[in-house]
């Protein structure tokens, strides 16, 4: 890596760990890559391991300033990584591990440094980690547009009383909890509602 690639705008990339998460992520990555970015692309180390043994990563290792880089995700390599156990990591485990690679990359003398994060909208932690720099962070948002809207509309559907339904209940599986279905709808709500809560617009600063 020389020191033209040093002079380049940096966007350090960061999905969650999900593969409707990381495809995405990744096509922006390539757009900004195209438009003479310089890019580093985190997976955990699970994932890292699955994309750079792919047919893919064939044209990724050919990209001079792409830089993929691993961060772990906290869990035993026996995990069958649900979406719960990775949603639970994600708030337990990897912030610790994300700073010291931000750190990295801003002590390296070969690659720029680190002007913004870009980072799934599930990826809250990131927020600490840009105001602790001193620097933006841009959210995106995965899901469709028609689910994204929908998102919008679940304080409107529970003011208008739709929603808890009455006298519904159901399993949690592998337990022998039972909720209701309008709790579990609420709970449901005020995680998507804290997530979208987190949604930062581009900042023209990312430079």
């Amino acid at each position: 890596m020389g020191s033209k690639s040093a002079e380049k705008p940096h966007a350090l990339c960061i999905p969650y760990p999900a593969q409707g998460h990381i495809n995405p992520m990744m096509h922006l990555a390539k757009l900004l890559l195209a438009r003479g970015f310089y890019i580093t692309f985190v997976n955990t180390e699970f994932n890292h391991e699955r994309v750079t043994s792919s047919a893919g990563a064939i044209e990724l290792k050919h990209l001079e300033d792409f830089n993929l880089e691993s961060i772990t995700d906290g869990l035993p390599p026996d995990d069958c990584r649900t979406q719960e156990s990775l949603f639970d990591a994600t708030t337990k485990y990897f912030l610790s591990p994300f700073k010291d690679l931000v750190s990295k990359l801003n002590g390296s003398m070969e690659v720029p440094r680190v002007p913004c994060i870009i980072s799934d909208g599930l990826r809250n932690f990131t927020q600490q980690v840009v105001e602790e720099n001193g620097i933006p962070r841009i959210s995106l948002w995965t899901t469709s547009t028609c689910g994204y809207w929908g998102f919008l509309q679940y304080p409107e559907i529970i003011e208008r009383g739709i929603l808890p339904f009455k006298g519904l209940s159901l399993s949690l599986p592998h337990t022998n909890t039972q909720l209701s279905l309008s709790q579990t709808l609420i709970t449901w709500f005020v995680v998507q509602r804290k997530a979208l809560e987190n949604v930062y617009p581009i900042n023209s600063n990312c430079k």
